[in-house]
């Protein structure tokens, strides 16, 4: 599984720390960390909550680009 840079911007481009998106979604730190480094592949509940936070869509940060 690749990095997922878009969650990495687009968090930063909220100037969100990742324990805050954390708290946001009710998951840990390490649980965006993971996500963030490619090593968790998250739920799609848990996707939507992060894209709602950040105010951006499932393509944006999860599903672009023609990966899939």
């Amino acid at each position: 599984m690749a990095k997922n840079l878009k969650l990495k911007s687009a968090r930063a481009a909220k100037d969100m720390s990742q324990q805050a998106l954390a708290e946001a979604v009710g998951v840990s730190r390490q649980t965006i960390n993971a996500i963030e480094k490619g090593d968790y592949n998250p739920t799609l509940n848990l996707c939507i909550d992060i894209c709602k936070a950040l105010g951006k869509t499932l393509d944006d940060i999860f599903w672009g680009d023609g990966e899939g």
